[in-house]
């Protein structure tokens, strides 16, 4: 790959993309989602190549699942070894060392306080499913609460806890009993008010909740510490802090999960180090394999006091899994990527706050680390989502070597890998700041 980045040598999509569009059609389930037809061939680090030869900076990190970017020849080493070794063997039927090694090593990280154990799975969305029913078989409760505005996955368990949508309501009904409740968005506060004036009304009304619902059915409150598809949301300081002191009062167990917002992406190896709370358990997924199918429950030991065969999984906790996982985190740790993840959070967070300077269009800029959330409206006193606008940028800055995306109505989601440098993110900011200028006129 050139030294220079982004590099775009035929017009997106070109005709190899075009033509793999078209195969795509013809074979793959039309459920999925595509914003935009870039057909990727390779990536190396921070950039992505399409089948065209076009190389982009990758934004996304491939929607959150590659934390310290594409082919990390650790990683890649680690997979090598590891493949040549065992590529598969259940963990739950037979004993696994690079399966221990992994847990051993989570547990020294998770922000738990005393005895505790890891229930590896195939995915994030496969982790929220097995807490429930670990919860379940813990509390004998049925009920939970969960935000609007979540995503928690896609399996029967865990879709029931993601917010509900248009199309889910039509379709699917829920398989575990949830209610949600609005999530801490301050700049679209479901209140109608402002933080710190507020006093964090919306926690009153959880505590409300709570005290009405019938305190023997509650099992569990899930929580995403920042609200990724809902646009990158930040809750305000303490807040966190003052709903766990809340669910402790009423003896309802608090999950926390981290499937894409752990291990360095927003500046912390867990994004709720931020606030001073303690979970009961933390749910982590593919981010931590870089992209290698792969989740984990990491709870308080006495959360897991069911008997064997309450749960298995054939495929979760790969050998090859696990070993990208531990290269991850010996990555992180020698090439300080928690660091950069905050560093350059910083700077690309003041650089998006001068464009908002510049630009109406921009409503607010927030996040933590290198999770950052740019929305659009089409005026500021309105607040009306620019849905039009930011679908335009997304569109004009993929077509000149920058793949983002959009979360939430109109939210530009700025997460690149936490590896990225300074030069690379120059050449990115340029770019749409050059889509600010010719759509926010």
């Amino acid at each position: 790959m050139p030294k220079r980045a982004p590099s775009i040598v035929s017009f997106p999509p070109g005709l190899k993309g075009v033509e793999e569009v078209a195969k795509d059609d013809k074979v793959i389930s039309p459920s999925t989602f595509r914003a935009y037809p870039m057909a990727v061939e390779s990536g190396k680090g921070c950039i992505i190549k399409d089948v065209d030869g076009n190389e982009y900076i990758d934004l996304n990190s491939g929607m959150l699942s590659l934390s310290i970017g594409h082919s990390c020849p650790e990683v890649v080493n680690a997979i090598k070894v590891q493949a040549e070794r065992l590529i598969h063997y259940p963990y739950t039927n037979f004993y696994c060392p690079p399966v221990t090694e992994l847990a051993r090593k989570l547990l020294k990280l998770a922000p738990l306080k005393g005895p505790k154990k890891v229930l590896f799975c195939s995915d994030g969305s496969c982790a929220v499913e097995a807490s429930v029913r670990m919860i379940q078989w813990f509390t004998r409760k049925h009920q939970f609460l969960a935000y609007l505005g979540s995503f928690h996955g896609t399996t029967a368990g865990s879709l029931s806890l993601t917010a509900p949508d248009p199309v889910r309501k039509k379709h699917f009904s829920q398989a575990i009993n949830v209610v949600h409740v609005p999530y801490p968005y301050c700049y679209r506060c479901f209140f109608n008010s402002s933080f710190p004036e507020c006093g964090l009304l919306c926690l009153e009304a959880i505590e409300r909740l709570v005290k009405e619902m019938p305190i023997e059915d509650v099992a569990a409150f899930y929580a995403e510490p920042i609200q990724v598809d809902a646009g990158c949301v930040v809750p305000p300081p303490r807040y966190f802090d003052k709903l766990g002191k809340i669910l402790k009062d009423y003896g309802v167990l608090f999950v926390v999960d981290e499937t894409r917002t752990s291990f360095g992406r927003a500046g912390r190896w867990f994004a709720i180090s931020y606030w001073e709370v303690e979970p009961d358990a933390i749910l982590l997924g593919s981010s931590m394999a870089s992209g290698i199918p792969l989740g984990a429950v990491v709870a308080k030991e006495e959360l897991m006091d069911w008997e064997p065969g309450a749960y298995s999984t054939l495929s979760g906790g790969n050998p090859l899994a696990c070993a990208a996982a531990m290269a991850v985190i010996e990555s992180i740790r020698e090439e300080h990527l928690i660091e950069n993840s905050v560093y350059q959070g910083s700077y690309v967070s003041k650089r998006l706050k001068e464009m908002q300077e510049k630009y109406a269009g921009i409503g607010e800029v927030r996040g933590k680390g290198l999770l950052l959330g740019v929305e659009l409206v089409k005026n500021r006193e309105s607040k009306v989502p620019a849905e039009r606008e930011a679908k335009e940028i997304e569109r004009k800055v993929w077509r000149k070597g920058v793949a983002l995306a959009i979360c939430g109505k109109s939210t530009l989601m700025i997460a690149p890998p936490i590896s990225i440098s300074k030069d690379l993110l120059d050449s990115a900011l340029r770019i749409l700041e050059g889509a600010f200028k010719e759509v926010l006129k």
